[in-house]
């Protein structure tokens, strides 16, 4: 029997959602088209970092700006309803439907982590001790996409997604 491969084998690096709102893939407000939420100058000068560091929503083809700080931030709950930025309240661009539920990601690097999980025939997980192995991304996929039944669905899934970005 031959030893599993690096690349078949996932090991959940701990991110949790929190580390990928840095930079978010929104459907603009005013044309349809992909914009931009990232981390906008705060006032006081430099970059605040963090979940209420001020952002700002950018769409390069109509030019439609707006800025947030300091209000109300949304996280995506319901499973069954597509996914919205936090800040805005815009719909993700990133995400698209499947017979179980809706698949979405922040940005391109969250949606590569969902793909290499799924893929993974052999996925290692943080350590049932851990205070912090169920606020995780992966641990807190939904259960039908952690199912090696699904791979092949959720998979196209995140290909339409990839296309959907080429065809924007």
């Amino acid at each position: 029997m031959s030893p599993i491969s690096t690349h078949h084998r996932f090991r959940d690096p701990r991110s949790t959602k929190y580390d990928f709102l840095e930079s978010v893939l929104v459907r603009c407000p005013g044309c349809e088209k992909v914009a931009h939420v990232g981390t906008a100058p705060d006032p006081a000068g430099g970059y605040d970092q963090g979940l209420f560091a001020p952002r700002r929503l950018v769409c390069r083809n109509c030019g439609t700006a707006k800025e947030w700080s300091r209000g109300r931030v949304t996280l995506p709950r319901d499973r069954n309803e597509s996914a919205t930025d936090p800040y805005f309240g815009v719909r993700l661009w990133l995400q698209t439907e499947t017979r179980h539920g809706w698949v979405w990601a922040y940005n391109l690097e969250h949606l590569d982590l969902i793909r290499r999980f799924v893929q993974a025939p052999l996925r290692e997980g943080v350590l049932w001790h851990e205070k912090s192995r169920r606020m995780t991304v992966v641990a807190r996929l939904p259960a039908w996409m952690q199912q090696a039944k699904n791979r092949d669905e959720v998979l196209r899934a995140i290909a339409r997604i990839h296309a959907s970005l080429l065809r924007a």
